[in-house]
């Protein structure tokens, strides 16, 4: 299995996950629209680990599945986590001035979302995807 960490601690660094996120998807033959779901998906988390969190990283792994090709996001920062994750998985809850469609967003976009945080413990958020868009 290929890993990559990218570490989150400025507005450049959300770009940079971007872009490792877009070549993983590329080279696993993933489709164009399922890139950019995949992308968008990194692209909220990495900036709710950014502004929420205070900064993290996150760690991309690639992983052959059947004939197609498994990307494996695992996000995780050090902030103050969240007290009440059913509340924030909710559409239109936010913490800030944004759509609050965040969290809840990216669970939709991606095959599989687990999210692990507590108060004062900071968040891990787990996501992937299969090329071909079926979990394997």
């Amino acid at each position: 299995m290929e890993a990559r960490v990218v570490t989150i601690a400025t507005e450049l660094d959300i770009v940079r996950v971007r872009q490792a996120v877009r070549d993983v998807a590329v080279r696993g033959r993933f489709s164009l629209v399922e890139q950019t779901k995949l992308v968008t998906a990194a692209s909220e988390l990495a900036r709710n680990a950014l502004v929420h969190g205070g900064g993290g990283e996150v760690t991309v792994q690639v992983e052959p599945v059947g004939t197609g090709t498994r990307v494996r996001l695992v996000f995780v920062d050090h902030g103050p986590g969240i007290a009440d994750l059913d509340q924030a998985l909710t559409d239109g809850f936010t913490t800030g001035s944004g759509l609050g469609l965040g969290l809840g967003g990216a669970r939709r976009l991606v095959d599989e979302f687990h999210i692990e945080s507590a108060p004062g413990r900071g968040t891990t958020v787990t996501i992937s995807s299969t090329s071909g868009g079926a979990v394997r």
